[in-house]
């Protein structure tokens, strides 16, 4: 089992950044994959990026440029720094992970079995 919990959630104007944090706990080894997806009001559940315990990168294509995520192994937490917000981003966003071996790690959520909670983000215009 792997407990994921988010934190870095909050409230921006258009433009401006946030950096969505990641702690895993438990049975870390076995995170092959870890990514970050988000869920609009009343739409589905989407990936936005995800990255390999290697490094490897996936990301959405709309998110390319503004968003980086990335891993740091020693502290177990996953970062998402995102830039450049606007209102299209206001999402409850969650962080997952899986133990599954994937060249890139997809972007599909029903790929991982393990979620935290979530946290939310407001873009204003």
């Amino acid at each position: 089992q792997v407990q994921l919990v988010e934190s870095g959630g909050g409230s921006v104007q258009a433009g401006g950044s946030l950096r969505l944090s990641c702690a895993a706990s438990g049975d870390t080894y076995s995170s092959y994959c870890m990514g970050w997806f988000r869920q609009p009001p009343g739409k589905e559940r989407e990936g936005v990026a995800t990255i390999t315990s290697g490094g490897v990168t996936n990301y959405k294509d709309s998110v390319k440029g503004p968003f980086t995520i990335s891993i740091d192994n020693a502290k177990n937490t996953l970062y998402l720094q995102m830039n450049s917000l606007n209102p299209d981003d206001t999402a409850m966003y969650y962080c997952a992970a899986d133990s599954r071996y994937f060249l890139r790690c997809p972007l599909v959520p029903g790929s991982y079995n393990f979620w935290g909670q979530g946290t939310q983000v407001t873009v204003s215009s």
